[in-house]
Protein backbone atom coordinates (compact mmCIF):
# COMPACT_ATOMS: atom_id res chain seq x y z
CA UNK A 1 0.00 0.00 0.00
CA UNK A 2 1.59 3.25 -1.13
CA UNK A 3 0.43 6.79 -0.42
CA UNK A 4 2.07 9.57 -2.40
CA UNK A 5 1.80 13.07 -1.00
CA UNK A 6 3.61 16.30 -1.77
CA UNK A 7 7.04 15.98 -0.20
CA UNK A 8 7.31 12.19 -0.30
CA UNK A 9 5.56 8.88 -0.15
CA UNK A 10 4.53 6.41 2.52
CA UNK A 11 4.73 2.69 1.84
CA UNK A 12 3.04 0.21 4.20
CA UNK A 13 3.70 -3.49 3.61
CA UNK A 14 1.02 -6.15 3.73
CA UNK A 15 3.04 -7.81 6.51
CA UNK A 16 2.80 -4.65 8.64
CA UNK A 17 -0.97 -4.50 8.11
CA UNK A 18 -1.23 -8.22 8.95
CA UNK A 19 0.69 -7.74 12.21
CA UNK A 20 -1.60 -4.90 13.18
CA UNK A 21 -4.72 -6.93 12.35
CA UNK A 22 -3.35 -9.96 14.25
CA UNK A 23 -2.86 -7.96 17.45
CA UNK A 24 -6.33 -6.43 17.09
CA UNK A 25 -8.12 -9.75 16.55
CA UNK A 26 -6.44 -11.31 19.58
CA UNK A 27 -7.88 -8.50 21.74
CA UNK A 28 -11.41 -9.30 20.54
CA UNK A 29 -13.83 -10.95 22.96
CA UNK A 30 -14.27 -14.67 22.35
CA UNK A 31 -11.23 -15.08 20.10
CA UNK A 32 -8.83 -17.63 21.57
CA UNK A 33 -6.22 -17.54 18.82
CA UNK A 34 -5.46 -17.67 15.13
CA UNK A 35 -4.38 -20.51 12.87
CA UNK A 36 -2.62 -20.59 9.50
CA UNK A 37 -4.81 -20.64 6.41
CA UNK A 38 -3.26 -23.91 5.23
CA UNK A 39 -0.16 -26.09 5.70
CA UNK A 40 2.01 -24.12 3.27
CA UNK A 41 1.12 -20.85 4.99
CA UNK A 42 1.81 -22.44 8.37
CA UNK A 43 5.31 -23.49 7.29
CA UNK A 44 6.01 -20.05 5.83
CA UNK A 45 4.84 -18.37 9.05
CA UNK A 46 7.11 -20.63 11.10
CA UNK A 47 10.11 -19.60 9.02
CA UNK A 48 9.35 -15.86 9.03
CA UNK A 49 9.51 -13.31 11.79
CA UNK A 50 6.59 -11.39 13.19
CA UNK A 51 3.13 -12.09 14.47
CA UNK A 52 0.70 -12.47 11.62
CA UNK A 53 -0.23 -16.14 11.72
CA UNK A 54 -3.83 -16.61 10.66
CA UNK A 55 -4.08 -13.24 8.89
CA UNK A 56 -3.96 -12.80 5.13
CA UNK A 57 -3.87 -9.27 3.69
CA UNK A 58 -4.45 -8.43 0.04
CA UNK A 59 -4.16 -4.95 -1.42
CA UNK A 60 -5.98 -4.46 -4.73
CA UNK A 61 -6.75 -1.16 -6.42
CA UNK A 62 -5.68 0.76 -3.28
CA UNK A 63 -8.19 -1.17 -1.15
CA UNK A 64 -7.33 -3.47 1.74
CA UNK A 65 -8.89 -6.92 2.10
CA UNK A 66 -8.21 -8.89 5.29
CA UNK A 67 -8.95 -12.57 5.95
CA UNK A 68 -8.79 -13.82 9.55
CA UNK A 69 -8.53 -17.53 10.41
CA UNK A 70 -9.56 -17.81 14.06
CA UNK A 71 -10.34 -20.13 16.95
CA UNK A 72 -13.38 -19.07 18.97
CA UNK A 73 -14.22 -19.95 22.57
CA UNK A 74 -16.89 -22.67 22.80
CA UNK A 75 -20.13 -21.39 24.29
CA UNK A 76 -19.92 -17.90 22.82
CA UNK A 77 -22.20 -16.74 20.02
CA UNK A 78 -20.07 -17.42 16.97
CA UNK A 79 -21.75 -14.84 14.74
CA UNK A 80 -21.47 -12.12 17.40
CA UNK A 81 -17.81 -12.88 18.11
CA UNK A 82 -16.97 -12.93 14.39
CA UNK A 83 -18.82 -9.65 13.77
CA UNK A 84 -17.06 -8.05 16.74
CA UNK A 85 -13.66 -9.23 15.44
CA UNK A 86 -14.48 -7.75 12.02
CA UNK A 87 -15.33 -4.39 13.56
CA UNK A 88 -12.29 -4.31 15.88
CA UNK A 89 -9.84 -5.16 13.10
CA UNK A 90 -11.41 -2.74 10.61
CA UNK A 91 -11.44 0.10 13.16
CA UNK A 92 -7.87 -0.55 14.36
CA UNK A 93 -6.35 -0.77 10.88
CA UNK A 94 -8.24 2.28 9.55
CA UNK A 95 -7.40 4.36 12.65
CA UNK A 96 -3.73 3.40 12.60
CA UNK A 97 -2.90 3.74 8.90
CA UNK A 98 -5.61 6.14 7.79
CA UNK A 99 -6.74 4.07 4.79
CA UNK A 100 -10.21 2.52 4.54
CA UNK A 101 -10.48 -1.27 4.75
CA UNK A 102 -12.76 -2.68 2.04
CA UNK A 103 -13.42 -6.08 3.67
CA UNK A 104 -12.64 -8.11 6.76
CA UNK A 105 -13.59 -11.78 6.40
CA UNK A 106 -13.60 -14.10 9.41
CA UNK A 107 -13.06 -17.82 8.90
CA UNK A 108 -13.87 -19.83 12.04
CA UNK A 109 -11.46 -22.77 11.87
CA UNK A 110 -12.05 -24.31 15.30
CA UNK A 111 -13.73 -23.98 18.68
CA UNK A 112 -11.80 -24.10 21.94
CA UNK A 113 -13.35 -25.79 24.99
CA UNK A 114 -11.84 -24.27 28.15
CA UNK A 115 -13.55 -26.43 30.76
CA UNK A 116 -14.76 -29.83 29.52
CA UNK A 117 -16.80 -30.48 32.73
Amino acid sequence: MVQTKPGGRIEISSAAIASLAHEAVLRSYGIVGTVPKDLATGIANTLSRGSRRGVVVRVQDNQIYIDLYVIIEYGTRIASVARSAMNVVKYTVEKTIGIPVAEVNVHVEDLHISNPD
